[in-house]
This record gives C-alpha cells, sequence and structure tokens, in this order.
C-alpha cells in the first residue's frame, strides 16, 4: 500500500514491537490526510499533542498500515544529530590504533586506511529509512556479517515498501539537534564519514519521517517550516470527549459493557476539565485506557464489579497531581 486508502475509525491492530505489547490504532480523518499529504510531500510530519494522544502510536500504525518496517529513535538531552545518521565507535578505534602502535609494519599495509572513520562507523536509523541494503553492507563492513542485529521489519527481509521512522520527543533534545537534521530532512540526503552521500532514492518508496513533540520546549522554525504540522488533541465539549474516549476503549476492550465504557469516560472528562484549570497535564487517552484495563483484566466479563471499582481505582489512575488529592 502507498498510502492510507481507508475510511476514519479504521482499526488497525498492532503487534508487538520491543518493549510494547500489542495493541490497536484507530485512525481518525486527520490522521489519514496527514500521513498521506507528507508522504506526497515528502516531508516530516511533526505531531504536536499532549501525552497520551496517540502520537507515538500514529507513526507505529501508519508502518503497519503501510507494510513497512519502523525505525525508532527516542531523543534525549544527550542526543546529538550526528545519532540519526550514524555513529562512530572511537573507543574501539583508539585501541585498534593503540594495538597498531605495538605490532611490527607489514608491507604495504596503511595504518590510515585501516584507522578510517568509516571502518568504524554504525549506520543510524536515517540511513537505514534513505538506503537499507546499503546500511546491511555498511553494518557488515563495520560490525562484521552476522555480528549485528538488524531493525525489525515485518517479515525478516529488507522492507520492499521502506520504512517509517519514527523521531519521539524531539523536544527533550537541545534545538542544536532539529537545526542538525536540517538538511538530511529537506534535501533526503546526508554525508558518510568519508564523504560519500546517502540520499533516498526518488524511485524508492518515500520515506516517512514521524516526529512527536509534548511541547516541552519550543522547535527551531526553520524546523518546523519543513514539516507538515498535525495537531491531536481532545474535543472541548464533555459530550463528544465521552464518545471519543468510548470509541478508543471498544476499539481496545471489545467485551467490555457500554455502561462500563461510558462510566470512565465520564470520569476522565470531569477531572480533565478540574485538573486543567490547575495549569497542569490533565488525564487523557492514555489513563482512560488504563482505567479500563485495570478492571477489564481484574473482573472480566463481569460488568457490575467493573463498573464498581472504577472509583475506587480512578484516584490512581486518573488524579496523579498533589493538586487532585483533596477532592
Amino acid at each position: 500500500m502507498s498510502y492510507l486508502e481507508f475510511s476514519p475509525g479504521f482499526v488497525q491492530e498492532l503487534a508487538a514491537y520491543g518493549t510494547l505489547p500489542a495493541s490497536v490504532h484507530v485512525f481518525d480523518v486527520g490522521s489519514i490526510e496527514a500521513i498521506n499529504a507528507a508522504l506526497a510531500a515528502r516531508r516530516p510530519l511533526l505531531v504536536r499533542g499532549e501525552p497520551g494522544t496517540g502520537k507515538s502510536q500514529l507513526a507505529r500504525a501508519a508502518a503497519a498500515a503501510l507494510g513497512r518496517a519502523l525505525l525508532s529513535f527516542t531523543a534525549d538531552a544527550r542526543t546529538e544529530a550526528r545519532e540519526l545518521k550514524f555513529t562512530v565507535d572511537t573507543v574501539a578505534r583508539l585501541a585498534e590504533a593503540q594495538i597498531l602502535g605495538h605490532l611490527p609494519r607489514e608491507e604495504g599495509f596503511d595504518a590510515r586506511e585501516h584507522l578510517a572513520e568509516i571502518r568504524f562507523t554504525s549506520p543510524g536509523p536515517l540511513w537505514w529509512l534513505f538506503d537499507w541494503l546499503d546500511a546491511q553492507r555498511q553494518a557488515d563492513f563495520a560490525l562484521g556479517a552476522g555480528r549485528w542485529t538488524p531493525p525489525w521489519t515485518p517479515d525478516g527481509e529488507p522492507p520492499a515498501q521502506g520504512a517509517v521512522l519514527l523521531l519521539d520527543e524531539i523536544d527533550k533534545a537541545d534545538p542544536a539537534v532539529p537545526n542538525g537534521l536540517l538538511e538530511a530532512l529537506d534535501q533526503g540526503q546526508f554525508k558518510r564519514p568519508d564523504g560519500r552521500v546517502i540520499f533516498a532514492k526518488s524511485s524508492a518508496p518515500a520515506p516517512l519521517v514521524v516526529v512527536t513533540t509534548n511541547e516541552e520546549r519550543a522547535l527551531p522554525d526553520a524546523f518546523v517550516r519543513r514539516c507538515l504540522v498535525l495537531q491531536l488533541g481532545w474535543p472541548s465539549d464533555p459530550t463528544e470527549l465521552v464518545k471519543k474516549f468510548m470509541a478508543r476503549g471498544r476499539a481496545h476492550f471489545a467485551s467490555v459493557e457500554e455502561e462500563v465504557l461510558r462510566a470512565a469516560a465520564e470520569m476522565v472528562a470531569e477531572d480533565r476539565a478540574q485538573i486543567a484549570r490547575r495549569g497542569v497535564c490533565p488525564p487523557g487517552g492514555a489513563e482512560y485506557l488504563d482505567l479500563l484495563r485495570a478492571v477489564a483484566v481484574r473482573w472480566p466479563g463481569d460488568a457490575e464489579r467493573q463498573a464498581a471499582a472504577l472509583g475506587r481505582i480512578r484516584a490512581f489512575a486518573l488524579r496523579k497531581h498533589p493538586e487532585a488529592s483533596a477532592w
């Protein structure tokens, strides 16, 4: 599939990935159109929104729906832009230089070539995204064939449909990180340590980069301008908010009765309104699913006990801030 060709409300099943359990994702019209626009324009998709709105999961769901591999990188305060392109094992390079310094030189041996950075360079997620086969060759060259683990793909083979890169929580990184990615994301290319250019081939499926932010730090304008931007959020109208929560709950917990889904959704809606007035992050979709999971797993098929337990568990699942302790 080259684009998302289904209607809003489509439920995508998600296989377990790394430490993430199997799950489902419900596509809305904005997400479908934003993903397709990013693919057609060959631009990154910057996804904004409060925690729990499904920003990271959108990338995972898009990869599954498109039949693509998923590459994931979570930024933090120590992240450098180069890590997304490649990493150089400077420790191994120094150790090799020290060993060579104590060995006799064979005739014709070129120490500078042997210690070239490219021999100690491992491909990063952008390298895999732009040119999967070249990244494989580089990993074999630097690490040795059979001595490294390739990124996950749906069938264990190089992905014919390309890949999706999730660059998660970029706002946690220094502003130098998004600025350092401008050329790679804008032009679809970057240089290896040896000067050779890695680029996304125009004949291949368009790479898709999904960048998420929780708005903890403003992103550079030059970076934002090179992205399409999707704003995920929750309806301000309480009735619509409850409906949206229930739709998500129905997709995740098909066996849970409607009255339980509604009661949990109304609790989250009430607490969101209270907490928002206090200027702290309110509960959202993740907390709603946690509340449902806590009762659905403990009392499967028993709607009466599930409904009775919601009020007790509410304090742990929804009211996480000191400001809510007196309610």
